[in-house]
């Protein structure tokens, strides 16, 4: 964008001229996982408007609740009643198996999200509330309660396009939030500062917005915050009800007087939009005066979430020549991405999914710390990047389910009996490309699956690694085949 524009003209919406075919396909890479010819057609023929109607809507549409997590909310009374009276000996070895069926209800969670997300319609849904996740970060590896870090996902999506402030109100409610920061520690006379800090630095304001002294005082206004069993409680006789300075300002404050409090400082407005920014568009700091006039805008709309959401994907920044084809998806994107362009389904087993996922640097439920994933670059190294060549040659090479157990053979059945059987890129899945003439099957191969140019050499390449087959149907459909697999393990093809 011109340095000449004054901070809030890159956030003013993108004028109708410039709603096109690429325009769109760049709106669909970012906001979700991918741009199918068929919705790139779809969202071109609505308009931006509509489209973004449709992609964040005023009522979305939530994941269901896995049945391993209604089973673990079903046995946590119970579990604590025997944890309660068993012997030393004995608990050890009830927290141990209690471990375990948590970490394969992360497993059973990861693989129901992502059969969620991968649907076109849920995409730009999903991904919003993974970057509320990113910033409203727990993670399995510490709550140990699998049912409490689905309530933890579920609470962001249910206020993910409303006023942020609630949702901010809410995180602070969440029972996993409270045992990833220790609130549950945090009492009269002896607050414990970790949620007071993340609040301030992480969630709300950024660094050097906030002295010492306003988080030692917020922390005592969240003392007493419980959740036993799963479920907030707030402990009146834990809490400090005393007088508390915060941001200059004196009162008997607790936890959401103070979240009320963050909110009117000048930071919280452009906290989230540079988030924003990071996770769905660039590497690079934009300018703090473009980042603070959309904190502007978005504070005198009340912070509402969706408003924010229209305005950023809506705007001409967004489409600017410098933000296309050179973000580096996440292994998550990445792999949404490819069974989007391959109209394939999540595999619904661990070790062909969640494994991979893991490998590439990402797991779902478990970010590294309190600062989440720090994406861009990071995702990419020597280790990573054979990660990800190892699973597009996986969704191009059937798998033998002869030598599945017994589990993983049940899955398959469930997920077939669910309409979802299309697991492998198979060479009927390239029929359509084959009714056409190499040259412009190389092209829709290139516009389907990169969101960058490429040059002529590479262009001929896949052409001419065409040409051969051309005589003969079932060479052609595996030679469209490979070169689709060969542009999925290119570097092009990390980008969006």
């Amino acid at each position: 964008m011109s340095p000449a524009l004054a901070p809030a003209d890159p956030w003013q919406p993108l004028p109708d001229d410039q709603w096109d075919a690429s325009a769109a396909a760049h709106l669909l890479r970012r906001a979700g996982w991918s741009a199918t010819p068929s919705e790139t057609a779809h969202a071109k023929a609505d308009g931006l408007a509509r489209t973004l109607d449709r992609l964040f809507p005023a009522a979305p549409v939530l994941p269901p609740v896995p049945d391993q997590i209604v089973r673990l909310r079903e046995a946590t009374p119970g579990f604590a009643k025997k944890l309660a009276a068993a012997p030393e000996a004995e608990k050890r070895l009830l927290l141990r198996e209690a471990r375990e069926r948590s970490q394969q209800a992360v497993q059973d969670l990861s693989l129901r999200w992502l059969q969620f997300a991968v649907r076109p319609e849920n995409a730009a849904y999903a991904k919003w509330v993974l970057c509320l996740s990113d910033v409203y970060v727990v993670a399995a590896q510490k709550v140990n309660n699998t049912a409490l870090i689905w309530a933890h996902f579920d609470l962001i999506g249910r206020h993910a396009l409303g006023p942020a402030p609630e949702l901010t109100k809410a995180v602070s409610r969440s029972p996993a939030m409270i045992e990833y920061l220790d609130l549950n520690q945090s009492k009269r006379g002896a607050p414990n500062e970790n949620f007071a800090r993340e609040l301030f630095e992480l969630f709300l304001l950024g660094e050097g917005n906030y002295t010492e002294k306003d988080i030692k005082e917020a922390a005592r206004a969240f003392t007493g915050y419980r959740a036993p069993l799963g479920e907030f409680r707030f402990a009146l006789a834990q809490h400090d009800p005393g007088l508390k300075t915060v941001f200059s300002h004196t009162g008997r404050f607790d936890g959401d007087a103070v979240i009320d409090l963050a909110y009117r400082q000048k930071a919280a407005g452009a906290f989230l939009p540079h988030e924003l920014a990071k996770f769905y568009l660039t590497d690079a700091a934009l300018p703090a005066a473009q980042l603070d006039a959309l904190g502007d805008w978005w504070r005198d709309h009340g912070y509402d979430l969706r408003a924010l959401a229209h305005r950023f994907f809506g705007s001409r920044l967004f489409y600017a020549p410098e933000f296309r084809g050179n973000f580096i998806k996440s292994p998550v994107q990445f792999y949404l991405g490819m069974l989007q362009d391959l109209n394939l389904d999540v595999t619904p087993l661990p070790r062909f999914t969640l494994n991979p996922l893991r490998q590439m640097g990402q797991m779902l439920f478990n970010p590294p710390n309190v600062r989440g994933w720090v994406g861009g670059r990071n995702w990419i190294n020597s280790s990573t990047l054979g990660a990800r060549r190892r699973l597009v040659e996986f969704v191009f090479a059937p798998f033998n389910e002869a030598k599945l157990n017994a589990d993983e053979q049940m899955e398959l059945a469930t997920a077939r009996a669910n309409g979802l059987g299309h697991f492998v890129a198979a060479p009927s899945h390239f029929t359509a490309l084959a009714q056409l003439d190499t040259t412009a099957a190389t092209d829709r191969l290139l516009s389907n699956f990169l969101a960058v140019p490429v040059s002529p050499g590479f262009r001929d390449w896949v052409r001419q690694f065409l040409l051969p087959g051309t005589k003969d149907e079932s060479q052609h459909l595996r030679r469209l085949r490979r070169a689709a697999a060969v542009l999925m393990e290119s570097p092009e093809y990390q980008l969006c």
